[in-house]
């Protein structure tokens, strides 16, 4: 088994949160208390700190150029199977969440191919999900 991360970071709303993390993206809710929740986002522990004002607004943070495109940083995600990006990125849409950067493959043909999208929960932090045909292009070089 892998070893799980655990990622903490701010949220000025954690009733958005909980929507969010919970119902939108389907993470099981783990411990909480006024001031912060755990979730399972795919087997990792992340948990949403109740900070109002460490939070910016969409498309606030840096952005860093990649295979043509600006990328939000920072952000993080999960790298899943073909089945799973898929089906999350239906779900994903079906909630109605914008797209930072549409579901597409990036690095078509090239070491590394793989399917990605962005989007933010609501108070702003940027996610990419990824997926590869191949898990064994994860850290391929050029």
């Amino acid at each position: 088994m892998v070893n799980p991360f655990h990622l903490a970071f701010p949220v000025n709303d954690l009733a958005a949160a909980r929507t969010f993390y919970g119902t939108v993206l389907g993470c099981t809710e783990g411990r909480s208390t006024e001031a912060w929740i755990d979730f399972d986002l795919y087997g990792h522990q992340i948990v949403t700190h109740l900070i109002p004002d460490a939070c910016r607004g969409r498309g606030e943070g840096g952005a860093g150029a990649v295979d043509g495109h600006n990328v939000p940083i920072p952000h993080f995600g999960v790298v899943l199977d073909m089945e799973d990006w898929k089906a999350l990125a239906e779900r994903v849409r079906s909630h109605g969440i914008p797209f930072g950067m549409e579901p597409q493959i990036r690095f078509e043909g090239l070491p590394g191919e793989q399917a990605t999208m962005f989007f933010c929960d609501p108070a702003g932090n940027a996610l990419e999900f990824k997926a590869f045909a191949n898990m064994q292009q994860l850290f391929a070089k050029q």
